[in-house]
């Protein structure tokens, strides 16, 4: 991080209780490397890069809350602590709430699009027909993908990667919660199928 995005941030942080200190980013493979090579560059606005915080909650550790006002997902820690990442989120129409757990997990996942996104938007009708689109740096669901699940059924929404970076911090998706590469593969990293997740 540049120094004086560090310093900018501990400066609004000292009047909220002291500075949030940044987490080093994950290890990644050379296929993760190869891959966000090829993905559009954007700095995220220094607020919604990736810090841990102080954060008050009755969740286990391993929890996954996301503040959809805030564009903010926080991955709880134990000791009042949490891991707290920038979102994009669904747009007004296109939101969704609740709670679900993480039904599986994948790398630089497969995208077919689901048939409510096809009624929206006609021209992937092609991208549909074909089965879907193969794991790269072109696909929208971009490094990881987190698979939420409700009594056993996949609900379709997930926790994923993007490749329109510049997203971050808006309301813009179809329901689904876009991560920064580097900070959903931070958060594939740690959190365990059959963890819980609250999305309000």
């Amino acid at each position: 991080m540049h120094l004086h995005k560090w310093a900018v941030v501990c400066a609004v942080a000292v009047g909220l209780g002291g500075c949030y200190p940044s987490v080093p980013d994950p290890k990644v493979s050379a296929k993760d490397s190869k891959y966000l090579a090829l993905v559009p560059k954007f700095d995220v606005e220094v607020d919604f890069l990736r810090y841990q915080v102080n954060y008050a909650t009755s969740e286990a550790p391993g929890t996954i809350v996301v503040d959809t006002s805030r564009h903010f997902l926080y991955f709880v820690l134990p000791n009042g602590k949490a891991i707290r990442y920038g979102v994009a989120t669904g747009s007004e129409a296109a939101g969704w709430t609740g709670e679900a757990k993480v039904g599986r997990k994948a790398e630089w996942p497969h995208w077919t699009p689901p048939a409510d996104m096809l009624a929206r938007w006609p021209h992937l009708k092609p991208t549909a027909a074909a089965g879907g689109l193969t794991g790269g740096p072109d696909n929208p669901l971009g490094a990881r993908a987190l698979y939420l699940y409700q009594n056993g059924r996949d609900t379709l929404y997930r926790i994923h990667g993007t490749n329109e970076p510049e997203t971050i911090g808006r309301d813009v998706s179809s329901g689904c919660i876009r991560m920064a590469n580097i900070d959903v593969i931070d958060l594939f990293n740690r959190v365990a199928v059959g963890a819980k997740v609250i999305v309000k």
